[in-house]
């Protein structure tokens, strides 16, 4: 454990936040899309099946592949605190922080996501932590703030 980890807010390290709502979602949306799909493709008569090209049933599978990439990249975004870093995933791209990079954790109310000012005088999104999860989210940059400020 960190140095000054019995402040109230700081968590063990590593720590792991993910976005709940957004992952929750995809699952649901996700899911729902596939049954009924599945649903469609099954009711067909064998006649219209067999109508579909190759090609448009290749073109089918890969807006599928498509939308799974896509859900994929949003279920993989977190934000890591390590001893030592910040690792923030958003989506197929990975950008490790030294604490002393992050100025500020941001998430106004309405915000997406969790901005953070860097040293350099730019911010970055840290997707790991949506908006959208309301009071867990709140928490989690509580926690960021107190792991950023120790």
């Amino acid at each position: 454990m960190p140095a000054g980890s019995d402040v109230p807010g700081l968590v063990s390290l590593p720590h792991t936040w993910r976005p709940f709502g957004a992952r929750l979602a995809g699952v649901v949306f996700g899911g729902a899309l596939l049954v009924v799909c599945a649903f469609a493709w099954f009711s067909f008569d064998p006649e219209t099946r067999a109508k579909f090209t190759p090609f448009q049933r290749g073109t089918l599978v890969f807006l599928g592949l498509l939308a799974f990439a896509a859900w994929f990249a949003l279920v993989r975004s977190r934000v890591v605190a390590e001893e030592d870093r910040l690792v923030v995933v958003n989506g197929y791209r990975r950008r490790e922080l030294d604490w002393a990079e992050i100025v500020a954790v941001h998430l106004p109310p309405g915000a997406p996501w969790v901005t953070l000012d860097l040293s350099d005088g730019t911010t970055m999104a840290a997707l790991g932590i949506q908006g959208s999860d309301g009071a867990r989210a709140r928490t989690a940059v509580s926690q960021l703030r107190a792991l950023v400020n120790r």
